[in-house]
C-alpha cells in the first residue's frame, strides 16, 4: 500500500490502532457524504461498524471511500491524522474476532436505536499527517 507522506503506510495502522472511531467519507447522490464510524484493523483490512439507519453502508458497498481518524481531542503535543482510500464492501456478518474487537454495540445515534451495519474496506493508499504543538504550548504569546 503506498504512502503519501514521509510517515509509512504500518505507521498509518499503528495509529488507527490507538483511536476506536473516525469517519468514513464517500459521496451520495453526488454530494459528498461522512459518517461517524468505529473501526478494528484485521489481516491488513479495516472493519467498520455504522448506523443501518444512515444509509452510508449501501452506498459505500463496491466503491470507493475514504476513511480517516485522528487524535485531536487528546491533548498530545504530536497530533495526527491518518486517513485511508480504498474499496469498500457490506459485511454481513463479522468474523467473531472482529466483533470482540469491535466491542459493544452504542445504544443510540442521532436519538434513534443503534442498528449496526459493516463494511470492510481493503485500503489502497495510506496518509499520515502530523502537526506538533509542542512548542505552540510553551510559547508565550505577546498581548
Amino acid at each position: 500500500m503506498p504512502s503519501t507522506d514521509a510517515i509509512e503506510a504500518p505507521d498509518a495502522f499503528e495509529l488507527l490502532g490507538r483511536v476506536r472511531y473516525g469517519r468514513v467519507a464517500t459521496s451520495m447522490r453526488a454530494m459528498p457524504f461522512m459518517a461517524p464510524a468505529r473501526h478494528v484493523l484485521a489481516d491488513g483490512r479495516v472493519v467498520l461498524l455504522l448506523h443501518r439507519g444512515l444509509g452510508c453502508h449501501r452506498t459505500c458497498d463496491g466503491g470507493v471511500v475514504t476513511y480517516g481518524a485522528d487524535n485531536f481531542g487528546s491533548g498530545a503535543d504530536l497530533l495526527w491524522s491518518v486517513q485511508l482510500t480504498g474499496t469498500a464492501h457490506v459485511v454481513d456478518r463479522p468474523t467473531e474476532s472482529e466483533l470482540a474487537l469491535l466491542g459493544p454495540v452504542p445504544h443510540r445515534m442521532d436519538g434513534e436505536p443503534f442498528d449496526p451495519a459493516y463494511l470492510r474496506i481493503e485500503p489502497r493508499f495510506a496518509t499520515v499527517h502530523s502537526l506538533d504543538c509542542s512548542a505552540e504550548r510553551h510559547s508565550h504569546h505577546a498581548p
